[in-house]
């Protein structure tokens, strides 16, 4: 491996090598993603991590990205696919003249993986709690032991100031569904062990809703992320699906979703892929 403690600096991020880990340090600079921001600087081991690439950026860049192990990151397994190119936390972004020496760490990281296929727990840290954010419908905490949801009462549903303000110890939950802030109907459901949930999450005392300007993804995301790794933590239960939409619900999301269309507040082109996913759930 390269000498313990060579950094290889890149736009918004520099990588720090040692001896069985990457320490991944955050520009906090107004052109580096909020989420990077947020995260500071990470710890990866390189039992997390089971593949590095370096390809070609945009305008004179290339890309170095280091794979990790599903199962191995919390930050990665809450995000589910739905982080933007920019907020990859994976990623960094160097000038064009630098890339033989991103190969060389490239193939000096390499030569370090061992471990391939899902790792049996999650080897790269979050943060301590405590944590949290305002979404639509209601502030979010997390102490470490027990998640609180206080309601709005400029958001929240009649089904959730029914039920009154909720909490949950971390030992009755199987995991957590995030759904990005920047994306039509974003939320954070925590999913309960064996009880069925309402389909609509603006119905589900436990979950938050997202909106314009609510639960973005630099607080929601770590925060989801910290709960699923605690529930991790408190036992061997696997993390549960979401529960599936039964098809009359489908087709009134739909309905509304046309409305939506119609009157001119969601685009073509999001129409059309919420449709398709949508329909994807029956």
């Amino acid at each position: 491996m390269s000498r313990m403690g060579d950094v290889l600096a890149g736009f918004h991020a520099a990588w720090e090598f040692e001896s069985d880990s990457v320490l991944i340090r955050y520009e906090r600079g107004i052109r580096t993603p909020k989420l990077l921001q947020a995260l500071g600087e990470r710890r990866v081991p390189l039992a997390a991590l089971s593949a590095v690439t370096l390809t070609p950026g945009k305008r004179g860049t290339v890309v170095l990205r280091a794979e990790p192990r599903p199962g191995a990151d919390p930050l990665m397994e809450a995000a589910d696919g739905q982080l933007k190119e920019g907020c990859d936390p994976y990623r960094l972004v160097l000038p064009a003249e630098r890339e033989t020496l991103a190969e060389y760490y490239a193939d000096e990281l390499r030569a370090q993986l061992t471990e391939s296929g899902p790792a049996d727990r999650f080897l790269v840290s979050m943060p301590d709690a405590p944590r949290s954010f305002k979404a639509y419908d209601g502030k979010a905490s997390f102490d470490g032991r027990t998640v609180a949801f206080r309601w709005f009462w400029t958001g929240a549903s009649s089904a959730k100031w029914k039920a009154g303000d909720q909490s949950f110890a971390i030992g009755d939950l199987s995991g957590v569904e995030w759904r990005s802030p920047e994306v039509f109907e974003g939320h954070l459901r925590l999913l309960l062990r064996g009880e069925t949930q309402p389909a609509q999450v603006d119905q589900d005392p436990a979950a938050v809703v997202f909106g314009l300007g609510y639960g973005p993804v630099q607080e929601s995301l770590p925060f989801a992320a910290a709960v699923l790794a605690a529930v991790r933590q408190s036992g061997p239960a696997p993390v549960a699906a979401a529960p599936r939409r039964d098809p009359a619900d489908i087709a009134e999301r739909i309905r509304h979703l046309g409305e939506l269309h119609q009157a001119g507040l969601v685009t073509d082109e999001e129409f059309s892929s919420k449709k398709a996913e949508l329909l994807a759930e029956l």
